[in-house]
């Protein structure tokens, strides 16, 4: 799905996409672990597939070396499903690492997540998460 700059942004902050998490898709970096999780989930809503990667720890689960497949993967996920609102339920925020517990709405139901992020040479990366 092609994200409008002027809609407003899947994360769900009130701001536009292009005042809010697109930057963050086009280079910038996110200043702490929530924004890097709000921009994920836009991503995925926004079919920013190569953020997704970029943002990835290299010790998460889901991370492969596979970029082609892995993309492919991300795509047909993102594209088939209709991103309809997160909700952040707490933020317990570190210096090297972050947690982020939120609840996604999603087309094909709904997703309630601890996410764990680490800080490596300045950057927020997603390490990974549990289910709730």
């Amino acid at each position: 799905m092609k994200t409008s700059p002027n809609m407003p942004c899947p994360c769900g902050s009130g701001k536009k996409y292009k005042k809010c998490c697109s930057r963050y898709h086009k280079g910038a970096f996110a200043p702490d672990a929530l924004s890097l999780m709000r921009s994920r989930y836009s991503a995925y809503a926004a079919g920013e597939v190569h953020y997704i990667i970029k943002t990835t720890h290299p010790d998460n689960p889901d991370y492969t070396k596979e970029i082609k497949s892995w993309a492919k993967d991300i795509a047909q996920f993102s594209k088939g499903t209709d991103f309809l609102g997160l909700t952040i339920l707490e933020f317990m925020d570190g210096g090297e690492e972050a947690y982020v517990t939120f609840s996604a709405k999603l087309s094909t139901g709904k997703l309630k997540e601890k996410s764990r992020f680490l800080k490596v040479e300045g950057k927020w990366l997603y390490a990974d998460g549990e289910f709730l």
